[in-house]
């Protein structure tokens, strides 16, 4: 099915992870280290988030180089459907004729009919839109498979991804678990990691994030046992009881910082402010010599403007539940 390839050979932007797992770049706007895609190239070849339109030719290329031919590879999955992660389904699955297009069934309907989905982004984005993203094109519905609480994926040999919903960053949002390795594609889950400098940082973006769901997730991230986490941003981490409990930590101390602000009556750049002051400058530098560039990006992408907007967002959700509540019970 596949040729055999050497490994020492590889161009830049491939890495071997052991066990035919190979973490691609995608070159998310040209850009490296900010989003990963993983091959897993088992009897059943599957191809592990997609990035964005603009990656598709850079994961073709790839998946080539690692010696698949495009009718070989048997599943593409993404764990969520925003554009940095899917935003590339369709083109992807146009390259790749054969394969099977799995993702949470509260996202199946988004790949099939992307508009409303780009008609939110590019309210978010406006001109960056094309620059970060592209346009996301429709997947043919008939090759799309959606899975609920728990799902399969064959990797054939009796190898597996196990998919678990995992909301909290997303309400579309699942982890994969490789029943052969051990290792947990956490997609967003965990955050956003620096490959960098290592820091973990929440990403918390509206409208989705909800605190108690993300707790929940990382809860049963850790009751899964995982050997490795594989982080969509960015890379493989072997440390995984600490970098749950990083991860934990460091949302909480977001929301902290954001809820003492918010109860203030603090406006949201004074929130960005606290969160940039008290949190974001415990964090290490880049090494000399990194792509300022590409942390901008990610900078971009999950930054403190983004996660204080999410967790401000969760908040007021928060407190109009709470009102009618109240107002129920006066009723009552």
């Amino acid at each position: 099915m596949h040729d055999d390839v050497d490994v020492s050979r590889l161009s830049e932007g491939i890495t071997p992870l052991g066990n035919e797992i190979f973490a691609i770049d995608t070159m998310l706007a040209g850009y490296p280290g900010v989003v990963s895609s993983y091959l897993i190239r088992s009897e059943r070849p599957c191809l592990v988030e997609v990035g964005t339109a603009g990656s598709a030719q850079v994961l073709h290329d790839a998946v080539t180089r690692l010696g698949l031919a495009p009718a070989d590879l048997a599943t593409i999955v993404v764990t969520h459907i925003h554009l940095d992660h899917a935003g590339g389904t369709g083109d992807v699955a146009a390259l790749f004729p054969n394969a099977e297009i799995v993702v949470h069934e509260r996202g199946a309907r988004h790949l099939a009919d992307p508009s409303r989905l780009m008609r939110s982004a590019a309210m978010v984005w406006g001109d960056r839109l094309d620059t970060l993203f592209g346009q996301m094109l429709p997947t043919e519905a008939r090759r799309i498979r959606s899975v609920a609480e728990t799902g399969e994926i064959d990797l054939g040999g009796g190898r597996r991804l196990v998919t678990h919903y995992a909301p909290g960053h997303a309400k579309h949002h699942m982890g994969l678990v490789d029943t052969l390795t051990g290792d947990l594609y956490v997609g967003d889950a965990l955050g956003v990691r620096n490959p960098l400098t290592g820091d973990v940082r929440p990403a918390t973006p509206p409208p989705d994030f909800d605190m108690e769901a993300c707790l929940r997730t990382l809860r049963l991230f850790g009751d899964i046992g995982a050997q490795r986490l594989m982080f969509s941003h960015f890379g493989a981490v072997e440390a995984v009881p600490e970098t749950i409990d990083r991860a934990e930590a460091e949302l909480r101390l977001w929301v902290e910082t954001v809820q003492e602000s918010h109860g203030t009556a603090g406006d949201l750049d004074h929130a960005v402010a606290m969160v940039r002051d008290k949190v974001v400058a415990r964090y290490s530098p880049l090494p000399p010599g990194a792509s300022r560039e590409s942390a901008e990006v990610l900078e971009t992408l999950s930054g403190v403007e983004a996660n204080v907007s999410g967790i401000v967002h969760w908040l007021d959700r928060l407190e109009e539940e709470r009102a009618r509540r109240r107002a129920e019970e006066g009723e009552a």
